[in-house]
């Protein structure tokens, strides 16, 4: 079985992606206990994908891949690669030699990742296993605030005086080969007290004459980080301005590290996703969460929702009268709110997004929020023709078209208004809109649109 998953790795090599036809073989190797075969089978895989097959497969079987494998499926890349839920267990599963090992093959981010959320003890271990430069590296990393550039940024930095040319930087790296970064971007240009004044990439060093002085070939829109500013601003400092490595600086200006363009885009896809689990009221959560813990994370916000549906139905209550008089209301009413729903959502899911770019600021906020009033009226006028044929054709009343036909104007409007103004409502109290607004948006379409529909039927047809 090993050697077929092998052959079939090797004919699928140029696709991405973990093959999962792997699983099954890795089954059958671990039950054999055959380390040989177990090797043939990860062999061809990149880190990546162990760390996604050790996430996809169970509990019982993970343990036992690591155990049988050790070091031979778990190194430093595999371990920066695992989902956090995953790792503590993997770790668990690790002697502590082969733990320390694939520790030193990290650079000083990567190991800052893995240590500061492990408890006191197994921290101290692993810290311990570290070169005393390494260590006092990722000890001083950590005095950092949680989510901060001093955090997510790596100490190893290639540096070179203002006054050096392209020669000199050259000669300085191929004598230092063995101690350069596993991967870097620019050699970052320091004055006497250390403080960064610019950068060059390596492409204009490799391209400009050896007398070139570094200075006169700097990269264009230099900037530098501060090494409590958060993570997630460094995001956008990356993406807004297509930074591919940047140095970090402490209160004084002096030079500490640098964060590279690999650490800042997991940080915007680690906002992007966390933004699109909010707005289904999940949270942090992952695949392999506990059952329990799903059901504890998700319990809030459905509440919360079924105190939105209750107000929603206390509404409906009002006009039960005229819904026992029209069958009409009735049966047409999940059609409002539904559309409702929608149009609101989609409004919200721009206002979120917006303001998670900052492109949605208070100097455009009144003409965002106009441009969406206009386009829920125009959407709403076409749905409420619609609607008005369908409802006159459906029942033989030309009323209950008209009815329904103000209902859909109102509510698409006051969705669409909705959706943009209580995520820049909920963002100026300090509360997260992607977390909060669902609900919110919700209760306002739904209420909005029985209230309009059943309102409206009853002053009109009764």
């Amino acid at each position: 079985m090993a050697e077929d998953t092998t052959e079939t790795l090797e004919r699928d090599e140029e696709s991405y992606g973990l093959d999962i036809r792997v699983i099954p073989a890795l089954r059958d190797v671990v039950e054999a206990g055959d380390l040989a075969r177990l090797t043939e089978v990860l062999e061809p895989l990149h880190a990546a994908d162990i760390a996604d097959l050790l996430e996809q497969v169970d509990s019982d079987l993970r343990t036992a891949v690591v155990e049988l494998g050790g070091g031979l499926v778990v190194d430093g890349d595999v371990l920066s690669e695992l989902d956090d839920s995953i790792r503590d267990e993997v770790i668990a599963a690790l002697p502590p030699d082969i733990l320390t090992d694939a520790v030193r093959d990290l650079e000083s981010d990567d190991v800052v990742d893995l240590v500061e959320d492990m408890e006191e003890p197994q921290q101290a271990a692993i810290l311990s296993a570290l070169e005393d430069a390494d260590r006092v590296a990722v000890q001083q990393a950590l005095s950092y605030p949680d989510y901060s550039a001093g955090r997510l940024m790596q100490r190893e930095v290639v540096i070179a005086p203002e006054h050096w040319t392209v020669g000199a930087a050259i000669d300085f790296m191929r004598a230092n080969a063995e101690n350069l970064p596993e991967q870097f971007y620019h050699l970052i240009l320091v004055d006497p007290k250390l403080k960064p004044i610019g950068q060059v990439t390596l492409g204009r060093i490799l391209s400009a004459p050896r007398e070139t002085r570094l200075i006169d070939i700097v990269e264009d829109g230099f900037r530098t980080i501060p090494v409590i500013q958060p993570e997630a601003d460094v995001a956008y400092a990356f993406n807004q301005y297509h930074l591919i490595s940047a140095p970090v600086v402490d209160d004084d200006g002096r030079l500490v590290g640098v964060i590279t363009i690999d650490d800042a885009m997991i940080v915007l896809d680690e906002e992007n996703e966390e933004d699109i689990l909010r707005l289904a009221g999940v949270g942090e959560e992952s695949l392999s969460d506990r059952v329990l813990d799903v059901a504890r994370g998700r319990f809030l916000w459905l509440f919360v929702n079924l105190m939105t549906a209750i107000l929603a139905s206390v509404v409906i209550a009002q006009f039960e009268d005229s819904i026992a008089q029209i069958v009409a209301l009735a049966v047409l009413m999940p059609i409002v709110a539904s559309m409702g729903g929608n149009a609101g959502t989609q409004s919200m899911a721009v206002a979120v997004r917006a303001l998670a770019t900052r492109d949605l600021t208070g100097s455009n906020t009144r003409r965002v929020i106009w441009r969406e009033m206009i386009a829920g009226l125009l959407n709403g006028l076409g749905f409420a023709l619609i609607m008005a044929v369908v409802a006159t054709l459906w029942f033989g009343q030309p009323m209950i078209g008209v009815v329904i036909a103000m209902a859909m104007v109102l509510t698409l409007v006051a969705a669409a208004v909705g959706g943009i103004v209580i995520p820049i409502l909920l963002e100026r109290l300090g509360i997260d809109p992607a977390l909060a607004s669902g609900p919110f948006v919700t209760t306002v379409t739904d209420v909005v649109g029985f209230f309009a529909f059943l309102g409206l039927g009853t002053v009109i047809l009764l």
